[in-house]
């Protein structure tokens, strides 16, 4: 029998799409991808999971995509004028190293600055470059996405806490601020469904009847931006009904007075009014959180991104937490260990920055917890029980003082930005303030699969290797000992490049090659797992490292035969904080009263009231503009004509009543507005608060040109047209700014457009 030569050869791979990185195998003919198929035998181990989503077969069509960048690309003609010469590798990486060079002699390293984004790309790669050369202005979004959480959860605990829910101890379970349906749409959603169905209690917090609250016991439609107000009004009636596990709490927590004093005149009556509640609903979610043999509670960026509030918000849950003694437990929560594989602290070379090139930071005047002193500060406390949180993550610049170092020069000039995996146009607040910053620049490098509008700003455009053809290591920024991924199934198409050969290349031409020894991101990822005693090639077989750290860690004995603690101050849980008022904290969450429309207070409502009269038409709204939802992730997908054809066009979502006392009806069309802009969407019903609009995040047109004059539509329906991230309406200790409880005026378009 002869052979059958053309029967392609099965690869081990995985999706690049969202944070899960699902494994799937690779039918492969030389050298090309000809079909996918789930693989269950490696993480997440659910075939079901893979088959659910609409995400995973686009890697195949993404592979060969007309529109993919396939070659290096520099800018001919104007910012924006579409017009580019298709070059070598090497004359874009010397160009670009030699342009860096002639800015870094004229105002330092720290004119180099960077911004990140999806979970789609290694990062560590362009930290070590950036660490090496002496720039701190690493920029993202850290500071409304999980930043918070785990810098609030290491000042209460002395590290972060990951949820525990299983359905044998997990009798009562919090999803607040997040809908894992659109927002995960994996693993967790389908534990969330699972839970449901058992005779367990599900909570959900949100403003909007989500798929999740559908399933949940007690949905509590929130009003936007009070959920520190709710937090301390459950804290108060635990307290006020004696729920508390006072064994935990007189052993193991400290400032328990204060926080009873503050949270005193949080009543139920009180919270139910300010968030929009029924009374009776914050109690039985108070009683049975407390009163559950364990108990959990997972929140998301609807926390993350209020603003003033979201870091007392955290804290508070925390307190939750630790009065009901659901502190590392079985079916509550645990605290995490460190990484047994090299931490991403360390990948990062982050110690190699000096404290010279640290006082650059541009936080370090205005958000004294995100930044490098705040960060050694807490370093020292973490490191008592041996963790180390990455450096770089927290210590991040905040946008608003990038772009304000790019056009004003303050305090020293930004003239160069490195973009990978990000498309700021879309993703981050404030859009003309944003491309006025990129416009002006004098070096823009942006790593992607496509011209994006940002990408079409760009002196060079470098073509990213992609899902298939990558391999791919997760480590959760290094706060735990956990870790999957894959192999790639083929070389990249092309000439494109993985980020860690870019950033490597780019580090030898300015002499970091000793810190640059491993020349493939397989051999970075085998020096990664060596401390495990995995090869990169046994890791690739299940795609997972995982080690329960187990429960109960504070009991530990340490060398003197004594319970270990707490890596905090006074070793306990604090629920008084001890390290806050050292950056000129509170001791103890406090809630701030959001501006009322009756009282006209608040720039942002008195700017919008200011600027579009009642007398014109115009109503005013609480906007929630971070909706994200499937098949789209972020501002990634829309070029899809699948996922156009069934969702085709942005959506402000409103209540019934809403729509009905403005006259609206689902299909029409609408115009929000605030000081800073307006935008177009697509009226939708739906069962939500009153008075609100939930707003679609990262919408633009990809089918559009990327560049001059609609930049792929970035004006029409972006909702970042309406945001902002100054530091005056930011939270003070992080920088987190509101994307979730804005004041919008809104006003159907036929209205405006006849005016």
């Amino acid at each position: 029998m002869v052979e059958n030569m053309n029967c392609p050869e099965i690869k081990k791979t995985n999706c690049h799409f969202c944070g899960y990185l699902c494994a799937f195998e690779a039918h492969v003919e030389n050298g090309r991808v000809v079909e996918l198929d789930c693989d269950a035998t490696r993480y997440p181990y659910d075939e079901a999971i893979l088959r659910g989503c609409r995400r995973w077969k686009t890697n195949l069509s993404f592979l060969d995509d007309p529109k993919r960048i396939n070659y290096p690309l520099k800018r001919q003609g104007n910012r924006g004028d579409n017009q580019w010469q298709q070059v070598s590798w090497e004359e874009a990486l010397d160009d670009i190293a030699a342009r860096l060079k002639t800015l870094i002699e004229s105002y330092g390293a720290q004119t180099l600055a960077s911004a990140i984004g999806g979970p789609h790309a290694t990062y560590w790669p362009l930290h070590r470059f950036l660490n090496l050369l002496g720039s701190p202005n690493n920029m993202g979004i850290g500071q409304i996405c999980w930043n918070p959480r785990v810098l609030m959860d290491t000042v209460t605990f002395g590290w972060t806490l990951e949820s525990d829910i299983d359905l044998e101890n997990t009798e009562a379970f919090i999803l607040w601020a997040t809908n894992p349906a659109q927002s995960d749409n994996s693993a967790f959603w389908r534990t969330i469904l699972r839970y449901a169905k058992s005779d367990n209690f599900l909570i959900v917090v949100d403003p909007v009847f989500t798929q999740a609250a559908a399933k949940a016991d007690l949905w509590l439609p929130i009003r936007p931006g009070t959920d520190c107000a709710l937090a301390l009004g459950l804290i108060q009636v635990i307290i006020e009904e004696n729920l508390i596990d006072s064994e935990f709490v007189n052993q193991w927590c400290s400032g328990f007075d204060e926080l009873s004093a503050a949270a005193k005149d949080y009543t139920s009556q009180k919270v139910a009014a300010l968030c929009g509640l029924e009374e009776q609903d914050v109690r039985q979610a108070a009683r049975k959180f407390a009163q559950a043999k364990a108990s959990a509670v997972v929140s998301g960026r609807g926390i993350d991104q209020i603003g003033k509030e979201t870091a007392p918000t955290h804290r508070a849950i925390a307190c939750l937490r630790a009065l009901t003694g659901n502190i590392d437990k079985p079916g509550a929560c645990y605290l995490t260990e460190k990484s047994d594989f090299v931490p991403e602290m360390e990948l990062e070379m982050s110690d190699s920055l000096s404290d010279e090139q640290k006082a650059f930071c541009l936080n370090t005047a205005y958000t004294p917890l995100q930044s490098y002193q705040g960060y050694s500060q807490l370093r020292a406390l973490t490191e008592k029980l041996g963790r180390t949180l990455p450096m770089r993550y927290m210590s991040a610049a905040h946008p608003d003082l990038v772009w304000q170092a790019v056009l004003e020069g303050k305090p020293y000039p930004v003239r160069a930005l490195i973009v990978e995996a990000t498309n700021p146009l879309l993703t981050f607040a404030d859009t003309k303030r944003v491309f006025e910053a990129l416009s002006s620049l004098d070096l823009l490098v942006v790593l992607d699969y496509y011209l994006t509008p940002t990408a079409s700003l760009a002196d060079y455009v470098l073509p990213v290797a992609g899902g298939i053809e990558r391999p791919v290591l997760q480590a959760q920024g290094g706060v735990a000992n956990v870790c999957y991924g894959g192999p790639k199934a083929v070389e990249p198409y092309y000439e494109r490049r993985s980020d860690y050969e870019i950033f490597r290349e780019l580090g030898i031409r300015f002499g970091q090659a000793h810190y640059w020894q491993d020349e493939t991101l397989e051999d970075a990822f085998e020096t990664t797992l060596a401390p495990t005693g995995l090869t990169w090639e046994s890791f690739c077989q299940t795609g997972l490292y995982s080690k329960h750290p187990g429960f109960y860690k504070h009991l530990r004995q340490n060398e003197k035969g004594e319970p270990q603690g707490f890596a905090t101050t006074t070793g306990k849980v604090e629920l008084a904080s001890e390290f806050l008022p050292l950056l000129g904290g509170d001791r103890v969450p406090r809630y701030g009263d959001l501006p009322s429309a009756e009282k006209g207070e608040g720039n942002q409502e008195a700017k919008a009231n200011n600027l579009f009269p009642e007398e014109e038409g115009w109503e005013t709204l609480t906007l929630m503009s971070g909706a994200r939802k499937q098949p789209y992730n972020g501002s990634m997908f829309l070029n899809v004509a699948e996922f156009r054809k069934s969702y085709p066009c942005p959506l402000a979502e409103l209540s019934k009543a809403t729509a009905t006392r403005l006259d609206l009806k689902a299909g029409d069309q609408v115009v929000l507005a605030t000081e800073k802009g307006q935008v177009c969407f697509t009226v939708a019903i739906k069962k939500m608060i009153d008075d609100a609009v939930s707003a679609d995040y990262g919408w633009w047109f990809p089918e559009r040109e990327p560049g001059t004059p609609s930049f792929g539509g970035i004006w029409e329906s972006n909702i970042n047209n309406l945001t902002e991230a100054s530091l005056g309406g930011a939270e003070p200790l992080i920088g987190s700014w509101n994307y979730n409880a804005l004041s919008c005026k809104i006003k159907r378009r036929d209205e405006i457009e006849r005016g």
